[in-house]
C-alpha cells in the first residue's frame, strides 16, 4: 500500500524539516522527487540522501516567489518525464507579530512566499495535470489557519488563505481528475523551530520549548515523519476518494484545548 512508484512529484521547501521529510518518504516509496528550494546546499543534502537509500530525486534551485521560473522548471520535469503526478506546496516562513506590530515589509513578504509562492505553483503547475487527466496537490497549512495563534498575524493570514486556496482549487479541478487537501500540523520539532525559538526568545529557549510543547494536549511537538506519513497517504491512490478537505495533525490542539 501507499506507493507511488513511476510517479513524479515536486516538494517546494524539500531542503529540510517537514519538505525534507516528504521528499525522503516520498522517494522510499518509489517517486521521481524534484526538491525545489532555494537553499542550495539543503536541497543538495536531501537529494543525497535519497539517492544513497536507492531513491531517484533532484534539486531544482528556484524562488517561488518567480512565477517564470517555477513555469521553466515544470516544463523541464514534463519534458524529462512527460508529466507531473503530485505537488506538494511546502516552503513557507513564519513571523513573530501582531497587526501593530508587523511592518509592512514583514507582511509583504510572508504574503509573496507563503500565499504567492503557492499560487505560483498551482497556476504553473496544473495546467500539466488538467492535460493527462489526473493529479494530487497537497498545501501546507497550519492550525493558525483555524484558531486564533498568538502573535501570528501574518503567518496567520498567509495559512487562511492556503486553506481558502485549498478547497477553491479542489472544487475548480474535480471534473480533471486532480484531488487537492491541506494537513495543517500544530508545533512540529524543525531545524527551522529550532531557529526560530533561538531568534525570537534569546536565553528562553528551554522555556519556550517546554512551552510550545505542552500547548498540544498530547504534551509534545509532532515529528517531521508524521507529518510525511500523513503526506504520503494522502498523495497515494488510497486516498483516491479524498479532495478538498484540511487534515488538522495537532495533537489534539484544535479540538481538545478546553
Amino acid at each position: 500500500m501507499f506507493q507511488l512508484t513511476g510517479k513524479t512529484a515536486i516538494i517546494t521547501g524539500g531542503g529540510s524539516g517537514i519538505g525534507r521529510a516528504i521528499s525522503t518518504m516520498f522517494a522510499k516509496q518509489g517517486a521521481f522527487v524534484f526538491v525545489f528550494d532555494i537553499d542550495e546546499k539543503g536541497a543538495a543534502a536531501t537529494v543525497a540522501e535519497i539517492k544513497q537509500a536507492g531513491g531517484k530525486a533532484e534539486a531544482v534551485i528556484l524562488n517561488i516567489t518567480d512565477q517564470q521560473a517555477i513555469k521553466t522548471a515544470a516544463q523541464k520535469i514534463v519534458d524529462q518525464n512527460q508529466r507531473i503526478d503530485i505537488l506538494v506546496n511546502n516552503a513557507g516562513v513564519a513571523h513573530v507579530g501582531t497587526a501593530d506590530s508587523t511592518n509592512e515589509e514583514d507582511f509583504t513578504r510572508l504574503f509573496n512566499i507563503n500565499v504567492k509562492g503557492v499560487y505560483n505553483c498551482l497556476h504553473e503547475i496544473i495546467p500539466f495535470m488538467k492535460a493527462q487527466q489526473k493529479g494530487v496537490v497537497l498545501n501546507m497549512c497550519s492550525i493558525a489557519a483555524s484558531v486564533g495563534i498568538t502573535d501570528r498575524f501574518a503567518y496567520s493570514m498567509t495559512k487562511g488563505a492556503v486553506l481558502g486556496m485549498t478547497l477553491s482549487a479542489a472544487r475548480d479541478y474535480l471534473a480533471f481528475n486532480i484531488r487537492v487537501n491541506s494537513i495543517s500540523p500544530a508545533r512540529v520539532f524543525t531545524p527551522f523551530v529550532e531557529g526560530f525559538i533561538a531568534k525570537n526568545y534569546p536565553g528562553k529557549e528551554e522555556e519556550i520549548f517546554d512551552k510550545l510543547s505542552k500547548s498540544q494536549p498530547i504534551g509534545r511537538m509532532g515529528t517531521t515523519d508524521e507529518v510525511a506519513s500523513l503526506a504520503l497517504y494522502l498523495c497515494s491512490d488510497e486516498a483516491g476518494f479524498v479532495t478538498g478537505c484540511d487534515y488538522p495533525l495537532d495533537g489534539g490542539f484544535i479540538k481538545l484545548n478546553n
